[in-house]
C-alpha cells in the first residue's frame, strides 16, 4: 500500500466539512473546476453501470434560488406559507459561486433495486464533496426547503420513478466548522472473530 497516497485521501475525508451557503465568501470556482468535479461523480460504483446521477449546474445560484423559494410558494396552502423561509430561499445563494441539483434517472435494470441507484448518486455526491475539499472548496448538501417536495420533481420534469436526491451548494469559505463524532468508533463496530 502506498502510504503517501492513503495519508492524502485519509485527511481529504477527515477535513471534509459542510459549510453553509451563508458562511461562504462569494468567490467563484473556475468553471473548470466544477466540471472536474462532476467527472470526479461520474466514477461513482454503480450497479449494472446504470450510472443513474443526473445534474443540472447554475452557474448563477441566484437563478436557482428564485425558482427554488416559488416552488416553496406554489407549494404550500396560504395559512402554512412563511415569508421568512421565502425570503431565506430566495437569498440563500448570494454567498455561493454554483448551486447543482443532483438527480437519481432510475435504470433499466429492474431487477437493480431503487435503493441501490440512491446509493450509486449518493456516492457520486461524495465525490464531488471530497474533490471540492481537495480544491479549498467549500461545499454543503442541502435536502431542505422545496428540495424533495413534489413541485421540484415536477419543475424538474422528472419522471415518477426518478428522485432529487439534493442540491449541492459550492464556493469558497474564510472559516471551515471543527469536526467531530458524537459515538466513538468502537461502538459502531463488532468485529467477528
Amino acid at each position: 500500500m502506498d502510504s503517501t497516497t492513503f495519508t492524502t485521501i485519509s485527511n481529504i475525508i477527515k477535513t471534509r466539512r459542510s459549510v453553509k451557503p451563508a458562511a461562504m465568501n462569494g468567490q467563484k470556482i473556475p468553471n473548470a473546476q466544477v466540471a472536474a468535479l462532476l467527472e470526479l461523480a461520474d466514477w461513482a460504483p454503480t450497479h449494472g453501470y446504470t450510472e443513474p446521477w443526473r445534474f443540472i449546474v447554475y452557474e448563477n445560484p441566484a437563478d436557482f434560488c428564485r425558482e427554488h423559494a416559488e416552488i416553496y410558494k406554489q407549494g404550500v396552502n396560504a395559512e402554512d406559507f412563511n415569508e421568512l423561509t421565502y425570503n431565506n430561499l430566495q437569498h440563500q445563494g448570494d454567498k455561493v459561486s454554483h448551486v447543482i441539483i443532483v438527480t437519481m434517472k432510475r435504470g433499466d435494470l429492474p431487477k437493480i433495486p431503487p435503493f441501490e441507484e440512491i446509493a450509486a448518486v449518493s456516492s457520486a455526491i461524495q465525490n464531488i464533496l471530497l474533490g471540492a475539499t481537495a480544491l479549498n472548496a467549500a461545499s454543503f448538501w442541502s435536502t431542505g426547503g422545496a428540495i424533495l417536495k413534489p413541485g421540484m420533481k415536477e419543475f424538474l420534469q422528472l419522471r415518477e420513478e426518478d428522485n432529487v436526491i439534493g442540491v449541492l451548494y459550492l464556493g469558497y469559505a474564510d472559516q471551515y466548522p471543527e469536526g467531530r463524532r458524537n459515538t466513538p468508533l468502537e461502538e459502531k463496530i463488532n468485529w467477528v472473530k
